[in-house]
């Protein structure tokens, strides 16, 4: 009989009165690996809170290695020991690894640390998952892979019995995955169970054992491994899907003039030296970073930030400087927590990018009634009076992407677009993407997971430390060895 390490039964949750989870229901068992596909997100964050911290529920159970932790009837207000990773580090920074994992966790009670005893401690974990990271590494020297290693570590070694991974795949490239889903094998054998949160099939198949389909604070299906292809699993992708083949089977950039937009000359940083790369009129180009560091460097220098890179960046030719230049648009990680400013109208916000091409339009009401007349149909009239941190999560991604249109850029950078939304905000920003492409702007998507951008790149350029180690054309994609979606079809 399976060994059931973590159970919610029939839970409701409420969060100022707003329902986050409705008769929620999740089993998890001993060495078992659980895959999470959250085609609405609504309700995520509070799970993993609720997973991790007995909060006051509105009905139902929690279950925690054969405990009841948490109930409608009573609250503990205790805390689980349940580990959770996710693109955001939970480390502490200026300490060493060793510190990481053995000092600074529950119960450690040494009042002289004995490093090189840690250290020696240490070892032996790390021999067996076939990693070495020095010990005495300070964490903010560690790349995004050995940071997610230590923190799993820290969980082993405290004892967590489960273990979330939330996204991981958009901060580590795809042969650090690999040896991931070796390491959280190898602990699901010991006993260690894992819950794997992720929108795409293709990594949920790779390791996990089961499913579960994640909707409006609900569960609405499990699939075991067998099941994970069927018809019901694919039909939650389908719009995706569509979309993703009729772009494919539409656009085509061969056989026009290629004209450089935007070079990027010698550029060097923490870690690149001397890195060139070129973006053609009207294209898609995607740079997948395979190091964290990398995809910092190369923002770096489209930031302006000279204290930290050197190169030159030019327009057309021309040299820029990327924050005053109105050709030049760049779209941040999360836009919607970045690029929406609280205390600013809608219309406001929305004008931020005509301003750079107009900068007189912040006194002309004239022109800005104008803006709001001409796009009043498209975003909705209701918008316009809706504070900026009341709209949806989809309207603040219209607003950004409809900003940008109204700049009229010649280049629009986008850092990590699909990064935190689920599937249908996935299917959305994708449109937005798409219709900046129809405009005749050229996009770079810079990213580390493929899985979502290679769908609309008419380029890929794969960049590591040592600068770029493989350019390939959108006819040469289906000889990529990636677990990316639709990588048949360009086979």
């Amino acid at each position: 009989m399976r060994q059931e390490v973590f159970r919610m039964e029939r839970v409701t949750y409420l969060d100022k009165g707003s329902k986050q989870l409705e008769d929620f229901n999740l089993q998890i068992y001993r060495g078992e690996i659980m895959g999470m596909i959250p085609i609405s997100a609504h309700g995520l964050q509070a799970l993993l809170q609720l997973m991790q911290t007995n909060m006051p529920l509105y009905d139902g159970h929690v279950f925690y290695c054969g405990e009841r932790v948490n109930s409608w009837k009573s609250t503990r207000r205790s805390v689980n020991r349940i580990g959770v990773i996710d693109a955001h580090s939970r480390l502490v920074e200026h300490m060493t690894v060793t510190d990481n994992i053995f000092v600074l966790r529950q119960g450690f009670r040494q009042n002289i640390i004995k490093n090189r005893l840690l250290q020696r401690q240490l070892a032996p974990f790390m021999e067996d998952i076939g990693v070495q990271i020095p010990a005495d590494t300070y964490v903010d020297k560690l790349s995004a892979f050995e940071r997610v290693t230590v923190e799993l570590l820290r969980a082993v070694v405290a004892g967590y019995r489960l273990i979330v991974l939330h996204e991981i795949s958009t901060v580590i490239n795809g042969d650090e995955l690999a040896k991931l889903y070796e390491i959280m094998q190898h602990y699901a054998g010991q006993g260690f169970s894992f819950l794997y949160i992720s929108l795409h099939l293709e990594e949920i198949m790779e390791v996990c054992d089961r499913v579960a389909l994640f909707s409006n604070g609900r569960i609405q299906k499990v699939a075991q491994r067998t099941e994970m292809k069927s018809e019901i699993v694919q039909s939650y992708t389908m719009e995706f899907d569509k979309m993703v083949r009729y772009h494919i089977g539409q656009r085509n950039v061969g056989g026009r003039e290629e004209k450089i937009v935007l070079s990027l000359s010698h550029i060097s940083g923490e870690v690149l030296t001397d890195f060139t790369m070129k973006v053609y009129e009207g294209e898609c180009l995607v740079v997948q970073n395979l190091d964290e560091q990398v995809l910092r460097d190369i923002l770096s220098v489209l930031n302006g930030d000279g204290n930290l890179c050197e190169g030159e960046l030019c327009m057309e030719g021309r040299p820029i400087c990327p924050a005053y230049c109105k050709e030049l648009a760049l779209i941040s990680a999360d836009p919607t927590k970045t690029m929406v400013f609280q205390g600013m109208s809608y219309l406001d916000n929305l004008c931020m990018g005509l301003s750079r091409r107009v900068p007189g339009i912040w006194g002309n009401n004239r022109m800005k009634n104008s803006v709001r007349r001409e796009y009043a149909e498209e975003l909705g009239e209701e918008v316009f009076a809706i504070p900026v941190e009341a709209l949806g999560e989809k309207q603040k991604y219209q607003l950004v992407y409809t900003r940008v249109l109204l700049q009229k850029p010649k280049v629009v950078v986008c850092v990590q677009p699909f990064r935190g939304a689920d599937l249908t905000h996935r299917v959305f920003i994708w449109k937005m993407i798409e219709m900046l492409l129809d405009k005749g702007m050229a996009v770079v998507i810079l990213t580390i997971n493929l899985a979502d951008s290679l769908s609309l790149a008419d380029r890929l350029i794969r960049v590591s430390k040592e600068g770029i180690v493989q350019e390939v054309g959108k006819e040469a994609f289906g000889s990529l060895s990636v677990a990316a979606p639709w990588i048949d079809l360009y086979r």
